[in-house]
């Protein structure tokens, strides 16, 4: 694995992690959840592991997580789509004879669906770990005291430990507010897999159903599972279950 620095085309530099001979014909793009990052634990294992088994992968932070050299206000969903875009550019030409796949875990998986049904991605498949398909409904801003803090300052710091600090801004919510994903993805769009604990406190398992069955993805449901899907043998059932849906 290496750790690059590429140029984006919102005129910053986006941080990546990436593993690829450029032999491999299956390459995987992995996306991060809100307030983590391409080090965090899901992307960290898969960006090691997935190279075991012959499929490239490269994970990135989005603007203002993890290693991003810039702040919260650059944290939008316009830029996100377009820092995707670029880290998939870089993965080709890392693995040029490959097929794309994404994978996307809570908020990443959310704009995993953001970026299959803007037209712009050239892969067709995509791994969507504790999918925040109601994205929009889950942050700070949608308590009382979260809305009068927006009002007050234009801005939310969301500070938790082991976690970046993240600034959250009006346009961020603007942007949430202005993209459901069961109105903007499209069934057929791509080959959905979604893998979702029934005991996910952060991201909705009914919701995560309910999406899988109007959108036609394939739902496997982990039982007791939480949001990170982090007892016992989940990580690795992850794993095997995303080696096995590229590979394919």
């Amino acid at each position: 694995m290496a750790n690059i620095m590429i140029q984006g085309k919102n005129g910053y530099e986006i941080a990546c992690v990436q593993a690829a001979t450029g032999r491999e014909e299956k390459a995987v793009l992995i996306m991060h959840g809100f307030g983590s990052s391409k080090d965090g634990f899901t992307a960290a294992m898969l960006t090691e592991e997935f190279p075991k088994k012959g499929i490239a992968a490269l994970a990135f932070d989005f603007p203002a997580h993890g290693e991003s050299p810039v702040d919260g206000d650059f944290f939008t969903l316009e830029n996100c789509l377009v820092d995707m875009a670029s880290a998939e550019e870089a993965l080709r030409c890392l693995a040029p004879k490959a097929e794309i796949g994404y994978f996307g875990s809570s908020f990443g998986a959310y704009m995993t669906l953001l970026y299959l049904a803007s037209g712009k991605a050239s892969g067709k498949k995509a791994f969507l770990r504790s999918a925040a398909v109601e994205m929009p409904n889950l942050l700070a801003n949608r308590t009382e005291a979260g809305k009068r803090l927006l009002e007050q300052q234009g801005y939310i710091m969301e500070e938790e430990e082991g976690m970046r600090p993240l600034k959250l801004t009006q346009r961020l919510f603007d942007g949430l507010d202005a993209n459901d994903v069961f109105q903007q993805y499209k069934r057929g769009t791509a080959l959905l897999h979604m893998v979702h604990g029934t005991e996910d406190e952060a991201a909705s398992f009914e919701a995560a159903r309910r999406f899988a069955e109007l959108k036609g993805a394939k739902l496997t449901v982990l039982d007791g599972g939480d949001h990170q899907l982090s007892r016992l043998g989940m990580p690795e059932q992850v794993l095997d279950l995303a080696a096995k849906f590229f590979s394919n």
